[in-house]
């Protein structure tokens, strides 16, 4: 119960003193004697701010009233002002979004298709087998041994009788011979098996003098004899035969290298015999062939100085024609893989140059080439030199 506000004491009094935990003294004389709510008799802040704020009689349902019309919710800021958005119900929201829609979100921009990939172009060929036949068109090979199918089967003939192919000449001429790059205007000679032949050969010196090539699909063939070595006094052994056999120990399969490793391991003084194939030879009546005419090329491609890559790792690319510098180098490579190892191989010397331009210390250099053509175990003299050839070839060609 309420004390009356006369007997209640006025604001800013002083408090009556403290005489015991639960003792109240005595008011001064002349109060009236009433009991007083809370502990001294005034209100605290929290419940006086209360009873300020709390609306008095009948006027609490107006003002709510007034509110929840002007406002649209409850718990609204006072009369007239809409209650905040946090404060709306969710029927008041869908009242106020049907009187004033909400414009419509324009639809995202439709993407613009991406772009159509780039047709390859169809690269169709020209060859003829290298004794004489008529010409065959041949496309859609990415690899040697693929274009050694494509030409058997352009002439009936089995994959196998392939022995090598130049480009622009139906000669054997190891200059022409076909590696690791087509020219797009390129017409390519196939040169099939023809006889069988065995020599007996005695190995007198360390070095036979052969330099030993290989066509990626299997045969190893002779692609040059120094002058005044051993082979070069048996005429019966000439540039572009294919080596068949060691001592009656088939070769075919292997690389180059190894056939090359074979021959230098084969002890001095000792007689051995060579099983060779030497490729079919063109009759003599039939003339000799000019410069044939451009391979057709029904999509054109840029200037064409582009060039076929052939690798045989992968599929086969349309790349630029190697620049003075690749050209040096490689060649520069190929002379040191012949001096080193007995082999000559411009795919090889192709690979090598490529590697180095990816490194910039002999270090390096040595590192990738033991992961790219680890098979190969070059020394490390050789590796070096192969590193300044390569300078070399860059300080030449500025």
């Amino acid at each position: 119960m309420q004390a009356p506000r006369s007997t209640q004491p006025p604001r800013g009094a002083r408090s009556w003193p403290w005489r015991g935990l639960d003792t109240w003294g005595g008011p001064p004389p002349g109060t009236p004697r009433c009991r007083l709510p809370g502990r001294l008799g005034f209100l605290d802040p929290l419940t006086r701010a209360a009873r300020l704020s709390r609306p008095g009689p009948g006027e609490g349902r107006e003002a709510a009233g007034s509110s929840g019309s002007g406002g649209g919710g409850g718990g609204g800021g006072g009369p007239g002002r809409p209650a905040p958005p946090a404060m709306e119900s969710a029927a008041a929201r869908e009242a106020r979004g049907a009187e004033a829609p909400r414009p419509p979100v324009p639809a995202p921009a439709p993407a613009e298709p991406p772009a159509a990939p780039r047709a390859r172009p169809r690269l169709v060929f020209r060859t003829q087998l290298a004794h004489g036949s008529p010409t065959g068109k041949i496309e859609g090979f990415t690899n040697v041994r693929e274009l050694y199918a494509k030409i058997a089967e352009a002439f009936g003939i089995a994959p196998t009788e392939i022995l090598f192919c130049t480009l622009n000449s139906h000669k054997v001429d190891m200059q022409k011979l076909l590696g690791g790059q087509i020219g797009l205007e390129d017409f390519i000679f196939a040169h099939v098996r023809g006889e069988t032949k065995e020599v007996e050969v005695t190995k007198t010196e360390d070095a036979l003098g052969l330099t030993i090539t290989d066509n990626g699909a299997g045969y190893a063939f002779i692609k040059r004899i120094k002058e005044g070595s051993i082979i070069n006094r048996i005429e019966a052994v000439c540039v572009g035969d294919s080596i068949e056999a060691i001592n009656d120990h088939s070769i075919v399969g292997c690389r180059h290298y190894e056939v090359a490793k074979m021959l230098r391991e084969l002890p001095k003084a000792q007689p051995f015999t060579l099983r060779l194939v030497q490729p079919k030879r063109a009759f003599d009546m039939i003339s000799q062939r000019s410069r044939s005419s451009k391979c057709p090329v029904e999509a054109k491609v840029a200037s064409g100085r582009e060039t076929l890559r052939l690798r045989s790792g992968g599929a086969a690319t349309v790349e630029e024609v190697p620049s003075e510098f690749e050209e040096e180098a490689s060649r520069k490579v190929d002379d040191l893989l012949e001096s080193y190892m007995g082999i000559r191989d411009p795919e090889l010397a192709s690979t090598m140059v490529e590697t180095s331009k990816k490194t910039a210390s002999v270090q390096e250099f040595a590192r990738r080439l033991d992961s790219v053509l680890g098979e190969f175990a070059f020394p490390d003299e050789f590796v070096v030199e192969v590193w300044a050839a390569i300078g070399e070839a860059r300080e030449a060609c500025g």
